[in-house]
């Protein structure tokens, strides 16, 4: 389910729509459904998963240390941090980019 969320500048949105599927898998995998109205912290616990978005930011950090190990001319580091100031987004760009993502991760 995370495979290339690495590369996700995530929304809390995108965070809330993973973590629902998670726990809808946990919940079928313990076998309790949400009539039996049972916490996700105790279904989290009893099986042993962290958070979706701990994971996530994980992810995201192991990246972004295996793009900084790249030479400065590789392709996936110029492209990565390369910022353009002064440039006018479009109306319907995200206004969250990849690297201001990590830097949020970092200083968290």
């Amino acid at each position: 389910m995370l495979y290339g969320t690495e590369c996700w500048p995530t929304k809390r949105r995108h965070v809330q729509q993973l973590s629902v599927a998670e726990m809808r898998m946990l919940r079928w995998f313990c076998g309790h459904t949400r009539r039996d109205r049972v916490r996700n912290e105790a279904i989290q616990e009893r099986v042993g998963v962290a958070p979706i978005e701990e994971k996530l930011t994980q992810h995201r950090l192991r990246w972004f240390g295996h793009v900084q190990q790249r030479p400065p001319e590789a392709p996936v580091r110029s492209g990565v941090l390369k910022r353009v100031d002064k440039v006018k987004r479009g109306r319907s760009r995200l206004k969250l980019t990849w690297d201001e993502t990590v830097k949020r991760d970092i200083k968290d």
